[in-house]
């Protein structure tokens, strides 16, 4: 398995596969969440034979490729040095090397650093190349049993709980399962509100610990959910948490319909705010704008 010669190859088993040079681009690679294995094989190719291997945590993608056998050096590159690291990646694409860029795990860019990079590389005319594979969005949401047809990744959630309920509200009527991360401290808070603000008999699925040894997938309705939280506390581990979209029978009332407006409004601008409810709602937006005006009126008297 030792490689005296220092090629560019990966090792699989006991076989060393030699890795041949990348065409100059910037690759997003995806790696596992979880358990090494799931590494694919066009991955390994990648990150053995790229010019600059970029990455988040160099200490974690460090234990990825020991192993696998890659003698990559690694770059750092998160949000912290993006301002730095980022031009020189940039330059590096621009004389004509292969870049592979790597988050913690899963694929990169899907809540990790890495979009104003890739933006950038495109501005330029560069080339950038997608690497599928492990993804945790996906694996909870396959796993998850609720429907699969149309789904919206939410990312995080906000931590103050006025703004949470605010965002959750906007989702409320998405015709899609809903799926969001969360911090294993925050789960039966933001359970509590999903169940308050989509309504507690929606069903819902916790995955964490994707692919590792004590991996869970518990289901149930949103209110039992929270309650189950709110009594054994905290879990360990990274969670993915998915929620059914709302019955297709249910009608939007006019209360649903202001709340929306409402809780648009605070993050955009009223025509905005309008805009986005009568594409979500299917009403006038002309309509919905006076009735937001009207709305924010009656709040400013009160």
């Amino acid at each position: 398995m030792d490689n005296p010669r220092g090629e560019k190859s990966f090792v699989v088993g006991s076989a060393r596969i030699g890795a041949a040079p990348l065409e100059p681009a910037l690759y997003l690679v995806a790696t596992p969440i979880g358990n090494l294995g799931d590494i694919t094989l066009r991955a390994l190719e990648v990150l053995a034979g790229a010019d600059i291997v970029a990455c988040e945590d160099t200490r974690v993608s460090r234990v990825l490729l020991a192993r696998y056998g890659i003698g990559q050096s690694l770059t750092a590159y998160h949000e912290h040095n993006a301002d730095k690291a980022g031009p020189r990646l940039l330059a590096a694409l621009e004389a004509g090397q292969s870049v592979a860029l790597i988050s913690d795990a899963g694929t990169p860019l899907v809540s990790d650093p890495g979009y104003r990079l890739v933006d950038q590389v495109i501005e330029k005319g560069l080339r950038v190349v997608p690497i599928p594979g492990p993804s945790a969005v996906l694996a909870a949401l396959s796993a998850s049993g609720l429907p699969t047809d149309a789904f919206l990744f939410a990312g995080f959630l906000p931590v103050k709980d006025g703004q949470r309920r605010t965002r959750l509200e906007t989702f409320r009527q998405m015709p899609a399962t809903l799926v969001f991360f969360e911090s294993p401290r925050r789960v039966d808070d933001s359970l509590a509100a999903m169940a308050d603000v989509l309504g507690g008999t929606r069903q819902a699925c916790v995955a964490r610990e994707l692919t590792k040894t004590f991996e869970e997938l518990r289901r149930g309705t949103l209110s039992d959910l929270a309650a189950h939280y709110a009594d054994t506390g905290a879990p360990k581990g990274e969670v993915v948490v998915c929620v059914a979209p709302p019955d297709s029978e249910e009608e939007t009332s006019a209360e649903d319909v202001d709340r929306l407006l409402m809780a648009l409004s605070d993050e955009m601008s009223a025509s905005k705010a309008a805009g986005e409810a009568a594409r979500m709602t299917g009403g006038r937006k002309s309509e919905l704008y006076q009735r937001l005006l009207a709305l924010k009126a009656e709040r400013d008297a009160e």
